[in-house]
């Protein structure tokens, strides 16, 4: 085979060159730490590097969601806590003022603190977070939860907002909420259930009408109350002969009860309890009353009216301080309900989270054995290129020198 010089510079320099570009290719591997610097590399790494990659941007943005549902349920968490530690404290007050030796001015400093609470709950319903959104107003968060409205016609306090729920993303399958409309938690509260005399014969004369357990007669409301025929929600005190009274459903016209009746004497029948005087043939009407929701708020304004009025009777003040216990009784519910429901969240969210971490490290593993670079295995491939690129420029000159002439005396 005939090697000229021509192809022995030629086969010199692409040795050279090869192994000056090896020795780049792996001074680049280290200065980056990473073996894969282009795709024709290795195309079936690179691809498994892209979605690898893409998985861990996506488990990060789930991490920085789930801070932010954190921090918004625990907002949340915060405003309720107060709002049930001040609601606490008046119903103490309220209880307070039913002592019977207090004066009417020991009822009013009762009310100016009542008051405070009231002001001070309506703050917490409006509670802002980092970003000056409302927290409760639903999806109407840039505007005010609730209102109040002192000179207001009915109900005094006003709900501006919806019963929008955000939700939030924490990982592929799971979804969590991280806001509940204050509609749900502090508007939509049932205030007492309550009935009241609808009609009377002329004989009969009624004493007093009340809810004496007020335990048992929600109960009885409840499995009873009718909210399409109001008829079936009117009861029939009918005053028979020998000292009885039957006591008759107006819309199905059963006769649900019958007890003994002495003219002037309570009468009990579902937590109720009726003094009326009548005679034989006489008869007495109540209506069980349609449930209503009360804010909570607003609960608190009618018991400082209760407390501040110098006109209030005394039944009437019984009477504020009963609906005000039983309002404020449900909206503690109501608050403990949802604070329930954030620690869940909560939960659920420190387990994804957890989740998450453990997935991007198994990720991160993953792709670093794929994309990495192994610098004592580089390393020693770096000398062994360099030793190689020193090798062939020393040769160079040596085999470039090389002529026939060299050997023709």
């Amino acid at each position: 085979m005939r090697i000229t010089t021509n192809l022995i510079y030629s086969q010199n320099l692409r040795s050279i060159d090869t192994n000056q570009g090896n020795l780049v290719d792996i001074q680049q591997q280290l200065a980056s730490g990473k073996k894969l610097l282009r795709p024709s590399d290795d195309p079936v790494g690179a691809a498994q590097v892209i979605r690898l990659t893409e998985e861990l941007d996506k488990i990060t943005q789930y991490q920085r969601n789930n801070d932010l549902a954190t921090n918004a349920l625990e907002q949340q968490e915060t405003a309720l806590r107060s709002i049930n530690d001040v609601v606490n404290r008046a119903r103490v007050l309220t209880v307070q003022s039913g002592n019977g030796i207090l004066a009417k001015e020991d009822r009013k400093a009762i009310g100016a603190e009542i008051e405070q609470i009231r002001n001070q709950v309506l703050d917490l319903m409006n509670t802002r977070n980092a970003s000056g959104e409302y927290i409760f107003a639903g999806y109407q968060s840039s505007s005010q939860a609730f209102e109040f409205n002192p000179s207001a016609s009915g109900n005094k306090v006003s709900f501006l907002g919806d019963d929008g729920e955000n939700q939030i993303q924490i990982s592929d399958s799971v979804k969590i909420q991280t806001t509940s409309s204050g509609k749900s938690i502090f508007q939509e509260v049932f205030a007492r259930l309550n009935f009241e005399i609808s009609g009377q014969s002329a004989g009969v004369s009624v004493n007093t009408a009340r809810i004496d357990e007020q335990g048992s007669f929600d109960n009885f409301h409840k499995q009873n109350f009718d909210p399409v025929n109001a008829a079936n929600n009117q009861y029939r005190f009918d005053i028979l002969a020998g000292d009885q009274v039957a006591i008759t459903n107006i819309g199905t016209g059963n006769v649900v009860s019958t007890q003994a009746f002495e003219s002037g004497k309570p009468v009990r029948f579902a937590g109720m309890e009726l003094n009326f005087t009548g005679a034989v043939g006489d008869s007495l009407e109540i209506d069980l009353k349609r449930p209503e929701k009360k804010n909570l708020a607003e609960t608190l304004n009618d018991m400082f009216i209760a407390l501040t009025s110098d006109s209030i009777s005394e039944t009437a003040f019984v009477k504020a301080i009963d609906n005000t216990l039983v309002g404020l009784d449900n909206g503690l519910e109501k608050m403990s309900l949802e604070s329930s429901s954030i620690g869940a969240r909560l939960n659920i969210a420190e387990s994804v989270k957890e989740s998450n971490l453990d997935s991007d490290l198994s990720l991160q593993s993953a792709r670093s054995s794929i994309q990495d670079v192994d610098y004592a295995k580089a390393s020693t491939e770096f000398a062994k290129q360099e030793t190689a690129l020193q090798a062939a420029f020393q040769s160079f000159p040596r085999v470039a020198n090389l002529s026939l002439f060299n050997y023709i005396s």
